[in-house]
């Protein structure tokens, strides 16, 4: 009977390890922050996604600011009247992707990757920086 448990609790924990394993690896998990903040920001492979409550134009000046603000290397910028790209990179030689996209007159969609599988602090602190440039 003592052998029956063992092998059930080694099974359970096989499970559960396989289990943290696929979430951890899926890239479908997504978190949600900024409650009351007046963004809806959320994690979705890697990427922090963001609303953010200013028009377009005002959005791309912000990131172009935090970037200075940060001491990043600007690489490149391309826009159009709808949505804008912008490439840094930081002292540890990190690539940053800014993805600023017009949703409304009012409202725009940020996207912010840092190296090849996001850095959730750096890229929360880079918003941060954003949001207080608007």
């Amino acid at each position: 009977m003592k052998h029956k448990n063992t092998t059930s609790l080694a099974a359970l924990l096989v499970a559960g390890a396989m289990l943290a394993t696929t979430l951890a690896t899926s890239g479908c998990f997504a978190l949600a922050l900024g409650a009351g903040t007046g963004a809806t920001v959320a994690y979705v492979r890697g990427d922090l996604d963001a609303t953010l409550n200013g028009g377009f134009e005002k959005s791309v000046r912000a990131v172009n600011k935090a970037i200075e603000q940060l001491q990043f290397a600007k690489i490149s910028e391309s826009k159009d009247t709808l949505q804008a790209t912008l490439i840094a990179r930081n002292g540890a030689d990190k690539k940053i992707e800014f993805y600023v996209a017009k949703l409304a007159d009012d409202a725009t969609k940020l996207k912010i990757r840092v190296g090849t599988f996001g850095d959730d602090a750096l890229q929360v602190s880079i918003l941060e920086k954003v949001k207080s440039n608007l």
